[in-house]
This record gives structure tokens, sequence and C-alpha cells, in this order.
């Protein structure tokens, strides 16, 4: 297959389909909204793992650059309670198969390796209409032979496939980032530990992620299950307002865990979850297909980037094997199956803690389950 791809966002999914492509010697164009790879940060940290995102980066010829970006000692994890007691503590050894990488650093890793002038930034679409025909915000537009949506939750490819649009799904993060830890937050930063740390409350669906990301920095999702109106009563401009009531959810929490909201020195910031339906299918329209949230949004699960990677990886060794339509069918056929099955727990808990779950996380890890 030779006919140029047409890609819509500079993500990881559709920077990976545009790098394995360039592999095979299969032409592609990106088109993303943001003004350049600077216009804003691209999130924490990212545990790339060896069943799906490692399988990626394999594909796209990656390995040795991947293995450079690795922060080393941050697949140590720990499982708190309210009180900050450790119910379960794991050090890094350098075997396991969740390698810890910056997304920023990932994602320049990808654009470093495809030739210059790939992704045209300030494209933002604004349309896509029947005919592959993407209209730009700037009044130009592009008609693709193969076009590909890698524009996350808000796709505006994917109504050339479905219907289907994100619901939200009654949960949402709030990010907050800590820095200089260890001297200006000690507490908290023995709390959180060396790698990532969780804490699940008394309350379902409330609970506090944080990593140490490079340097000596903390970065938290504290989780929330509250109606998106909910947070209108959070004003979110005073950021120190909006923390204190924020961490009054928390009462009776361990200190040095509520001041990952507290004495934050960024944020607080609201993320709320939206969904795609699960095993969300289409029929197949000629020349198009969608990769990574735009064509399977979930909830934050630890696999989105990871699955989206591998949607990238595995459409364009697809394109490199056989004709359009027929590579675009294989594609999506194995795409949907994995998506209406997001997580395997044999395969996490064999990639976390090398084995069976410890039991005395075995309800933590019931109550994360799709649908509980």
């Amino acid at each position: 297959m030779r006919t140029p791809v047409t890609i819509i966002g500079a993500g990881l999914g559709g920077l990976t389909l545009a790098r394995v492509l360039h592999v095979h010697g299969i032409e592609a164009t990106v088109y993303e909204a943001e003004a350049s790879p600077m216009a804003r940060m691209q999130g924490g940290m990212l545990d790339i793992h060896d069943y799906n995102g490692r399988l990626a980066v394999e594909a796209a010829g990656l390995t040795t650059g991947f293995r450079d970006l690795v922060l080393e000692g941050r697949q140590a994890m720990r499982v708190l309670d309210s009180t900050g007691a450790v119910l379960f503590e794991k050090g890094d050894d350098g075997t396991g198969g969740r390698p810890e990488v910056q997304r920023g650093e990932l994602r320049q890793l990808l654009l470093d390796s495809l030739p210059a002038g790939t992704v045209h930034w300030g494209r933002k679409a604004a349309e896509v209409r029947a005919g592959n025909e993407v209209v730009f915000t700037d009044g130009t537009s592009v008609t693709a032979t193969l076009l590909v949506g890698a524009d996350g939750a808000w796709s505006r490819v994917r109504p050339l496939l479905t219907a289907a649009t994100p619901e939200y799904a009654g949960t949402s993060f709030v990010e907050t980032y800590l820095f200089d830890a260890d001297t200006r937050h000690a507490a908290v930063a023995k709390a959180v530990g060396g790698g990532s740390m969780f804490v699940a409350g008394p309350t379902p669906g409330q609970g506090i992620n944080a990593h140490r990301e490079s340097g000596d920095t903390l970065h938290a999702y504290v989780e929330f299950e509250r109606p998106l109106a909910w947070f209108d009563a959070v004003d979110f401009g005073d950021p120190a307002a909006a923390a204190a009531r924020l961490a009054a959810e928390f009462d009776g929490w361990a200190p040095e865990l509520t001041a990952l909201l507290t004495d934050a020195d960024s944020g607080p910031v609201l993320r709320p979850h939206h969904t795609l339906p699960v095993g969300l299918r289409w029929e197949r329209v000629p020349g198009v297909t969608l990769v990574g949230d735009a064509a399977h949004l979930t909830a934050p699960n630890g696999e989105g980037a990871n699955l989206a990677m591998l949607d990238g990886a595995e459409l364009g060794q697809a394109l490199a094997a056989h004709p359009v339509e027929e590579a675009l069918a294989v594609y999506e056929e194995a795409m949907f199956t994995r998506s209406a099955n997001p997580v395997d727990e044999a395969v996490v808990m064999e990639s976390v803690f090398g084995g069976e779950i410890p039991p005395q996380l075995r309800a933590l890890f019931d109550e994360l389950k799709p649908g509980n």
C-alpha cells in the first residue's frame, strides 16, 4: 500500500501511526491544532506496558530511544489507606513491565523520528465532510484519499463513521503539581515515595493517585464521583479557595494526603471523564478510520495512551501489508475486539505485581473494575 495517509491529530496515536508508516515507506501528513510542539504541557508520566505500548514502540523502531527516556525507580508503588497507613509497597528492581516516561518526551521522540514537515502545526479541523474533506478553522481545506482521525475525545472525523458522542462518566479528576517536593513538601513526598501512590478512601469513587515525576515534582490526580454540576460551586479561578473546598470532601484523611490539594503549587485543574459506549463499532466506510480516544474513549484506567499507540502501530502495519480497504477492515476488527475488553485482569496483574494480586488489594482492585 502506497496511498498517502492524512492523519488528524499529533498525539501519541497519530504520531505512532505516522512513524510506522514512515518505517514502511508510506507517506503521511499530520495536521495538528496546537501551534507548536511546546504550545502546552503534554501531561505527566506514562507507564508504557509490555503488552501494548511497548509493542508499538518496537513496531516504530524506537526501542533504544525509548529506553533512554525511562525514569529509573518510578515503577515503585505504594497503596495507602486514608489515614496514611501503608497497605502494600513494592520497590522497582528494574524488572517490571511498566517503565515510566514523561509524556512530552515520548511525544518528542516520535516527532524527531519523522521527516521534517510531516506535522503541520496550527491546523485545527473545524469540520470533516463526506468525501474526506477536512475544513480547517482558517478556512482552508484538504481532501484525503485515506483519512485517519487521531483527534481524541471530541473527534471531528468520528461523525463520518458513527453518531456516537462522549458522555460524562460520573467521575472527574482534579489535577495538581507540587514542586521541589523533598524540600518544600517533605511529608507529602515521603507519603508518595519514589514512584506512584494510590489511596482508596472509605467512600467509593473517592481517591488520590500521585506519582513522582522527573526532578523533584509530585503530580496528583484527586478523584471525585460527582455530577458535573457539583463543580460549578467550586471557584477554580481562586486556586486557594478551590483547594480548600475540595479538600473539605476528604475530612479525616491524613494531612500529608490532603496536602496534595491544599499545598499544591499549580491548579487545581478540573479534568472531567467522558466515555464512548463500550464496544462501539461501525460499518466499514471506505477511506476513513479512527485510532485512540477518537475510537474508544474511556475513563482513565492506565491503558489509554498505550492503546492509542498500539492502534497506530497496528494500523500502520496493516496498511503496509494489505490493500487499503482490506487493511482498514483487519485493523478495525482487532481494535473493536480489544476496545470491548480494554483491561485483562490477568495480564495487568502479571505486569504490575508479577502474578496474582496481593490479597490485601483484592477489594480495591474489584472496586476499580469497569461498571463498579
